[in-house]
């Protein structure tokens, strides 16, 4: 009988054990905090706005490849990403971020498994993290911000942190040549009115890093494909 093919779509409180959480340390606290502080002369500000519970998802505006693991060096919680589905199919990466706790996702269509895995997630002492624009953006501007990150919040009973990233799409290789500023905002509730969430979203992170929101037309404003009853 053939092996049956493991599910990165969906994963269980406990898969989110102290072994994928010693791995994130070493990899992240220890590897990427070293680099970052080295290279990039990391500041973060707003540490204080940071929830003590886990009842809050991680939003980030989205710069560069680095970005998740950034994250995990000064939040207090180790965070699940969603990553694309494609990135599971290439076997080094996909063991790689499978360890950090990343979950695999179409980013095209959200699925009912997402919406259950974050709520596995909160059942355990991580926190889930998600880029509201999708995909790595140029700075400066802000675009592409749907509302599937809004929808998940409100199914799933969590607030949103945002959190504005500048600097990271600067590839430096210098000791202190480079320079990160990272600024934790402050907490937004869940809430039915997903429109409402989003535009707080956007305008804390135009406070946050000075970047300019601009509405493409084409921009997909739904609700990513999850149902309010799921």
């Amino acid at each position: 009988m053939a092996k049956q093919k493991k599910n990165y779509a969906y994963r269980e409180a406990h898969e989110f054990n102290k072994w994928r959480s010693l791995f994130q340390f070493i990899v992240c606290k220890i590897g990427y905090t070293a680099v970052l502080k080295l290279v990039y002369r990391m500041e973060v500000h707003g540490l204080e706005n940071i929830p003590k519970d886990n009842d809050y998802i991680v939003c980030p505006n989205h710069l560069s490849t680095i970005d998740p693991p950034m994250m995990e060096t000064f939040m207090p919680r180790n965070i699940a990403f969603m990553a694309k589905k494609e990135l599971f199919d290439i076997p080094l990466i996909r063991w790689w971020i499978d360890w950090l706790g990343a979950f695999a996702v179409d980013r095209g269509n959200l699925a009912p498994s997402t919406v259950k895995t974050v709520k596995q997630i909160k059942k355990s002492n991580w926190v889930f993290g998600i880029f509201p624009q999708g995909t790595r953006q140029a700075p400066g501007t802000i675009k592409n911000v749907g509302k599937g990150f809004a929808g998940l919040a409100r199914m799933t009973k969590c607030n949103i942190l945002p959190i504005g990233i500048i600097g990271t799409n600067e590839k430096k290789w210098l000791p202190f040549s480079g320079k990160i500023i990272i600024r934790v905002g402050k907490v937004i509730p869940y809430s039915e009115d997903l429109d409402a969430v989003r535009l707080e979203w956007i305008r804390q992170i135009e406070e946050l890093t000075g970047f300019k929101y601009i509405e493409e037309e084409h921009e997909e404003l739904v609700d990513g494909g999850l149902d309010k009853n799921e």
